[in-house]
């Protein structure tokens, strides 16, 4: 997908502008998104708001713990519609989530106080999908050049404005997103039901038990795409051992993918944002 800079005169867009021939397409990943995606759910409910907001959230429609499948459409369809769709499929999609995210919020008296739809919680999340885009695509392919990924960090704007964050929320540039992580970074903070909750499902123990042979790999992985402090946060250990063991992996599947059509790269993401465009055409549910 190539993105225009709006002409002017033309109404204000909700999104961040994304220079002119930017193609998102070159940098999604399908090996990387399934890889890195639970390293990334440990980062964004490291903060308590949103940790808890999603443990203790009374949607168990799409609840990972009741229906794993479920949620992994959808939150893969998010992610497609964020990094590929066009404006009509963010509205759409937006207009479904709010439904969703409407319903969860804190009751009086429970531990730590969150609503899915404050525009702060979901920049945190927003800035966590970016972090974790940036650092899998430079392990897995090596460092981007200056103006390709400032235009992607201009694009990954929408992992939050797909959501409720408006567009100015978005740090202006790298420089200030590095300082606002850093900043951000203070607030994490995993408590031991919120840990234990995390490690369940990165074990895969909310799949039926095939899956969950797989669930020592996946904790590896994990573990290696954690920064230490979220690494530390959870109480997981990890060795200069383990690291090269990682490093080797993701420069071979980096190179496996290099050699992919895109159609395969781009893979499953292309196959949702279809899934979801159907939907909407069908007026069945999209989340």
């Amino acid at each position: 997908m190539t993105t225009t800079a709006p002409s002017p005169g033309a109404r204000k867009e909700r999104d961040v502008p994304v220079p002119a021939g930017f193609d998102m397409r070159a940098h999604v990943s399908g090996i990387g998104a399934h890889l890195a995606g639970p390293a990334n759910v440990i980062m964004q409910l490291s903060w308590p708001s949103v940790g808890y907001g999603v443990m203790n959230s009374r949607v168990h429609d799409g609840a990972a713990t009741k229906r794993p499948f479920k949620r992994g459409r959808t939150t893969f369809t998010y992610l497609a519609v964020a990094l590929l769709g066009d404006e009509a499929d963010r509205t759409a999609f937006r207009r479904e989530v709010n439904r969703q995210h409407a319903q969860v919020v804190s009751r009086p008296g429970e531990k730590v106080q969150y609503r899915a739809m404050d525009p702060r919680l979901q920049t945190w999340v927003a800035a966590c999908l970016y972090y974790g885009t940036v650092d899998m695509i430079e392990r897995m392919h090596g460092p981007l050049p200056e103006a390709e990924a400032d235009a992607l960090y201009a694009h990954c704007a929408r992992f939050g404005t797909t959501l409720q964050m408006p567009a100015d929320a978005w740090p202006a540039d790298r420089a200030a997103f590095r300082r606002y992580w850093e900043q951000a970074e203070a607030e994490v903070d995993i408590d031991p039901a919120v840990a234990s909750y995390l490690l369940s499902l990165t074990r895969l123990e909310n799949f039926p038990r095939p899956f969950r042979l797989l669930g020592p790999f996946v904790l590896f992985v994990t573990t290696g795409f954690l920064p230490p402090l979220f690494r530390e946060a959870m109480g997981l250990p990890w060795t200069a051992r383990q690291q090269r063991r990682f490093d080797r992996l993701l420069r071979t599947l980096g190179g496996v993918e290099r050699r992919l059509p895109r159609v395969l790269r781009t893979f499953p993401f292309n196959l949702w944002l279809a899934d979801m465009r159907l939907r909407r055409r069908l007026g069945r549910p999209l989340v």
